[in-house]
């Protein structure tokens, strides 16, 4: 009887220990460590806020800096020790925007107070991931549980997933016209999507602007035509579907299941990638569905005169790099004119120029970029057509099949235009917008989308567009007519391609626009307003003060779990028609399906 006692004490002491193992508390660090191949790391147990775990910051490349920038990604250093996993990367260098991310990797005031700046790191390729916690949630159709997305957070309530299966993978590649963005924008946390998709999402950082893509002879070895390409962009991305592929399974996700979305750039970078020989020719694949959002792959040449491409060739990447070398030598005074210029490069090895490059911060090449090169109409991004790479007309590539063909899940905003309205000069009229970047950022942070109105649409909108409804010369007829030029031009040129060789593709148009006035008007469906309901984020970030109120509240998360529903199903099956999410069916392109919501409840429709 005297052992009694402490056979008890055992059993409490095997019980409590179960607890502690098998609880849902933050501490359960033993449950949060995953082993990759790299190294094991240690995440976070969000599932009492949002129902999912989470790991962020697992770096998938060494630093590209020093010697290392202008280079491929390399794979990391091995590490044997538990490395945390809580905090977003840094961001990758960039120049300020209003998108972020400011000098602090969030959204935050500093945003409003770095345009222009350098921002971000070159130390910046890391990747998050986020898994429901509780599988046995899935499929339950309760409304309950979206009543609970409070809009201030990134989700909260119970989740959806991680049971003995194996999950699909939603692989994220932010937008930014591949010169801006960040992982750590609120707008892309996971955690909602995972819950809501039952699937693995991971989000992915990727070297932006000029270090991303730059095409300059002097950095050319000739022994690695990816390298050689100047495509650093696409190669980080492949990298980082390398570790997905590789790593996924330890965190819930079906390898053999992976589907690559992206928008904006991103889609650029995601259509790129259907016909890049890396991808095309991967054994295993290293992905297997594609949503493509806002974005498309068409040099002028692909297009009717008078549309806008999304596709630049190589020639004006080559003269991007010589005029940031040019110019660059001018500002540190080593040449005092082109001409000087040309002749020091001429009298100087490949490796000398390189090495003069990478001296340089960010700071002071973008800097240069800038002010020297954007006069010139050099200073943007994107997916370098250069022939090894990457096609060098990735249109023809697919019309002729050689691309990895995987069902395709395309889309658009009505009012993509109405994001861009300083493009407007480009129709023969003033800019669309009166206010400034800082202006906008001020005025958006601190709106108060449920108070009565603190702008007047005269004071955003020139007057020359006014009334936006005017036939011919309003605001929506000159943004209409930007889209039909530029965004929706280029949508309808890749999907006839991939069309004409597949059956496997669909398309939605996203048409709400219930914002609070002025900003219905001013934005309406304008491009990226999509995304917040396809990750069912709508707390902080740079537009969900002047778009989501309370009136609009029970419309828009109906839409957003449609959305998320469909984009599920896509990821899961290969198409986006899930059951009970629509209230209709979802026919291949050329029909479209409509997003859109009523203040009180989805109102989607085909076309």
């Amino acid at each position: 009887m005297r052992k009694l006692p402490l056979l008890i004490a055992g059993i409490v002491l095997a019980w409590t220990g179960a607890v502690a193992a098998h609880g849902d508390g933050p501490s359960r660090r033993d449950d949060m460590e995953r082993r990759t191949h790299y190294g094991p790391v240690v995440g976070v147990d969000d599932s009492r806020h949002s129902g999912t775990y989470a790991w962020k910051g697992i770096p998938f490349a060494q630093p590209p800096v020093g010697e290392l920038r202008w280079k491929a990604p390399v794979e990391p250093a091995r590490w044997k020790a538990p490395r945390a996993a809580t905090q977003f990367g840094n961001a990758c260098v960039q120049y300020g925007r209003i998108y972020g991310p400011g000098a602090n990797n969030r959204y935050d005031p500093s945003i409003g107070t770095t345009l222009g700046q350098a921002v971000g790191s070159e130390d910046c390729l890391y990747l998050n991931i986020w898994a429901p916690a509780d599988r046995r949630e899935h499929h339950r159709d309760d409304d309950r549980e979206d009543d609970r997305r409070d809009d201030s957070r990134n989700g909260n309530g119970n989740g959806n997933g991680n049971g003995n299966g194996r999950l699909p993978v939603i692989v994220f590649v932010h937008g930014g016209s591949n010169v801006s963005g960040y992982t750590a924008d609120p707008v892309y946390d996971g955690a909602a999507l995972a819950r809501a998709a039952n699937a693995v999402v991971v989000t992915v950082n990727y070297r932006l602007g000029i270090f991303g893509f730059f095409n300059l002879p002097q950095l050319k070895s000739g022994s690695d035509a990816q390298e050689d390409s100047g495509n650093f962009a696409l190669l980080d991305i492949i990298q980082a579907l390398r570790f997905v592929r590789r790593d996924i399974d330890k965190f819930g996700g079906d390898p053999k299941n992976i589907t690559l979305v992206g928008q904006s750039a991103g889609a650029i970078n995601v259509y790129a990638l259907l016909t890049t020989p890396a991808t095309v020719q991967a054994r295993p694949s290293l992905f297997h569905r594609a949503a493509p959002l806002s974005g498309g792959i068409s040099l002028a040449s692909n297009l009717p005169p008078g549309r806008l491409p999304t596709l630049n060739p190589a020639a004006v990447y080559l003269a991007q790099g010589n005029q940031l070398l040019s110019q660059q030598l001018i500002v540190d005074g080593v040449a005092a004119d082109a001409a000087a210029a040309a002749a020091w490069v001429a009298s100087h090895t490949p490796q000398q120029v390189a090495a003069y490059l990478r001296t340089h911060t960010p700071a002071q090449l973008l800097t240069t970029l800038l002010t020297r090169l954007a006069p010139l109409g050099l200073a943007g991004s994107g997916p370098i057509p250069d022939g090894a790479m990457l096609p060098t007309d990735p249109i023809s590539a697919i019309a002729a099949g050689q691309y990895l063909r995987v069902p395709v899940l395309a889309g658009n905003t009505r009012d993509e235009g109405k994001l861009f309205p300083t493009f407007l000069t480009l129709l023969g009229g003033p800019s669309g917008r009166l206010v400034s970047d800082k202006q906008l950022f001020d005025i958006q942070y601190a709106y108060q989308p449920d108070a009565a109105p603190q702008i007047a649409i005269e004071q955003w909108v020139p007057g020359y567009y006014l009334p936006v409804a005017t036939p011919g010369t309003g605001f929506n007829a000159r943004t209409e007519l930007l889209d039909t030029l530029f965004l929706q031009a280029a949508a309808d040129n890749v999907l006839a391609t991939l069309k004409a060789q597949q059956n496997e593709v669909w398309y939605y148009r996203f048409d709400w626009d219930e914002e609070p006035a002025p900003f219905n008007d001013i934005y309406g469906a304008a491009h990226a307003f999509d995304l917040p309901f396809l990750f069912g984020n709508f707390g902080p970030s740079l537009f969900a003060n002047v778009a989501n109120s309370s009136a609009n509240r029970p419309g828009r998360l109906a839409l957003s779990k449609a959305m998320m529903r469909s984009l599920a199903a896509f990821a899961r099956d290969g198409d986006p028609n899930a059951p009970r999410a629509l209230g209709t069916v979802w026919p291949a392109w050329p029909a479209k399906l409509i997003f859109d919501a009523t203040p009180a409840g989805t109102a989607i429709s085909v076309q």
